[in-house]
């Protein structure tokens, strides 16, 4: 009976999650919240491989650092580090990170066989990001990736959720 009543609870929780994160995505305010990076270049999976305690790995944990993709109408606010090749560096640039706020983008999303969302944005006031996709499961859980004019794509795993109230003055 207990194993029964865990199931049902377990199969209402799935239920809820995937409301939530459907209203969500309907919204079109949400936040995305990077908890790990997944660099492509293989020079930067080599240098992680290679470093000692902790094991060197080919994902960088971003948990706890605050790392999101925030949505909101009519601004888009992108704080996301970068690990990877930059093929046209600025001069004199030290930040190699995707940090930018666009208030001219378009957002397309549509509902895969399985139900996982897929949003495209374009941002069209930033000069070297051509895409973001994010990919969203029932449960909320994200994939993020971006595609730049001068950089190799990266990708990030982490979930969405409700954008914080902002606080007016």
């Amino acid at each position: 009976m207990s194993v029964f009543v865990f199931l049902h609870n377990c199969n209402a929780q799935g239920k809820a999650d995937s409301q939530i994160a459907n209203n969500l995505i309907n919204s079109e305010e949400f936040t995305f919240h990077a908890e790990r990076a997944l660099p492509m270049n293989q020079d930067v999976i080599n240098i992680a491989m290679s470093m000692p305690n902790p094991a060197g790995q080919r994902i960088f944990d971003l948990s706890g650092q605050g790392y999101s993709v925030e949505i909101r109408k009519n601004v888009l606010d992108v704080a996301l580090p970068y690990f990877g090749r930059t093929f046209n560096p600025g001069y004199g640039t030290t930040d190699n990170s995707y940090r930018f706020t666009s208030k001219d983008y378009t957002l397309t999303k549509s509902q895969s066989k399985k139900g996982n969302w897929i949003i495209k944005i374009k941002p069209n006031d930033v000069k070297n990001v051509s895409e973001i996709f994010i990919d969203v499961s029932k449960n909320g859980k994200a994939t993020t990736s971006i595609q730049s004019n001068d950089r190799q794509p990266i990708t990030y795993n982490g979930y969405i959720s409700k954008n914080e109230e902002i606080k007016e003055k």
